[in-house]
């Protein structure tokens, strides 16, 4: 299964906030360089954020229903 980027997140609390309401949506999430992120300072920013993934299939659907939250998109 290919992963896609939905979403990047500059801190822990709003990607897990996006995965939540991803899942909540009934999407299949995966967080990735979460614990990079929070075992480095500033590694966040230097890979371009923790980058919240659907499922390349449900990419599409994901993207509009995170504009429809308000969310900016990748």
């Amino acid at each position: 299964m290919q992963l896609k980027t939905v979403f990047r997140a500059l801190n822990s609390g709003e990607a897990q906030l996006v995965r939540s309401q991803l899942e909540a949506a009934e999407f299949d999430v995966f967080v990735a360089d979460e614990s990079s992120a929070l075992a480095v300072e500033c590694y966040v920013v230097g890979v371009g954020g923790i980058r919240v993934q659907v499922p390349e299939d449900r990419e599409a659907d994901a993207r509009e229903f995170l504009k429809s939250c308000g969310h900016p998109l990748e």
